[in-house]
């Protein structure tokens, strides 16, 4: 499960500013960035659960 946070959180900041930047209120614009920056950081750390196939390849 840990391998698909990555994506998982990639499409979650894709829909967070998707759907933030289309309210018109005030500050919506800053806090959908910051959620979306969060998700990124979170996505950039989970990324070392990605497997690596030449690693795999050079053990076999």
């Amino acid at each position: 499960m840990k391998r698909y946070l990555s994506t998982m959180f990639l499409i979650l900041s894709a829909l967070i500013l998707i759907i933030g930047l289309r309210f018109d209120y005030q500050w919506s614009g800053i806090a959908s960035w910051g959620l979306s920056l969060v998700c990124l950081i979170f996505a950039a750390y989970f990324t070392k659960y990605i497997p690596n196939e030449k690693r795999e390849k050079n053990q076999n």
